[in-house]
């Protein structure tokens, strides 16, 4: 019995290591990575629930300071963007002000020093920027890397700006579950598919109260709050059960919850240049 108790003892002990490890110091800024027009907002419900209505969407990036390291979470859409006006005929459109390099640049932070780069899904809008990064480590959903290296690509992926991972001159890991980045718990990788295969979100444990970014899993506040499934999402009973993980999560852990298309949450971190902590 003793010996039973005293190898309990140990594997709890191992199973809880990372949540009492010394974590190191975290920041979190929002990155500018482009505006979308969605001038036809019933392409976000697959029961019409939108008809006639339209909605100017950000487009959010964000890099993490761990300690010495960083980190991205998406890039955004192409830097190839800059500058171009808004087609309000479109059914989507989409524009950028700023390149993330730009930003970096603000915040004396060289592109070259990333040490990952992490996607929540591999839509356009979310990696447009990651050819930019090819020494970082890519930090992408396993089944969604399956789609991107398939030949054909299908479910509205472009391989293009995976090259480098690709060719196998950057590094690659496909994660297949939750993620811990740092492996002290302060980032989270959180598996959340349905809107791609592999779709993630991210929980970054700040010391004043933990952020959950919610990558695709929801566009906009009434999106997120009926549980709204896009037209172009890849299964919608994942999609579901994914929302209501993350919602579960949220209210579990207090968290501020950030869903990176939604303009009004922009104000729920500091403004750039400054950094939550």
């Amino acid at each position: 019995m003793r010996k039973l108790l005293s190898l309990m003892a140990i594997s709890i002990g191992l199973a809880s290591s990372p949540a009492i490890a010394q974590q190191a110091e975290v920041k979190l800024w929002r990155l500018d990575c482009g505006t979308v027009a969605a001038n036809d907002l019933n392409a976000f419900s697959d029961t019409k629930a939108y008809t006639g209505k339209s909605k100017q969407l950000a487009s959010s990036c964000y890099l993490i300071q761990h300690g010495s390291d960083y980190m991205l979470w998406d890039t955004g859409l192409p830097a190839a963007m800059k500058g171009k006006p808004l087609d309000s005929k479109a059914a989507m459109d989409a524009t950028v002000t700023l390149t993330i390099k730009e930003q970096l640049a603000t915040l004396n932070v060289d592109p070259a020093s990333i040490k990952y780069v992490a996607v929540s899904h591999y839509h356009f809008d979310h990696i447009g920027q990651l050819a930019d990064f090819p020494g970082a480590t890519l930090l992408v959903g396993k089944n969604d890397w399956q789609v991107v290296t398939t030949d054909p690509v299908t479910y509205g992926a472009d391989p293009k700006p995976f090259e480098a991972w690709i060719k196998g001159g950057s590094k690659v890991e496909a994660v297949a579950n939750d993620k811990d980045v740092f492996g002290d718990g302060s980032v989270t990788m959180l598996r959340l598919p349905g809107h791609t295969p592999g779709h993630n979100g991210l929980l970054v444990r700040l010391k004043r109260k933990p952020v959950l970014l919610t990558g695709d899993l929801a566009h906009f506040s009434e999106n997120y709050k009926s549980n709204g499934v896009p037209t172009f999402n890849y299964d919608r009973a994942e999609t579901l059960a994914s929302l209501d993980r993350f919602k579960k999560l949220a209210d579990n852990l207090g968290a501020t919850v950030i869903i990176q298309h939604e303009p009004a949450d922009i104000k729920k971190l500091p403004a750039f240049p400054q950094a939550a902590e």
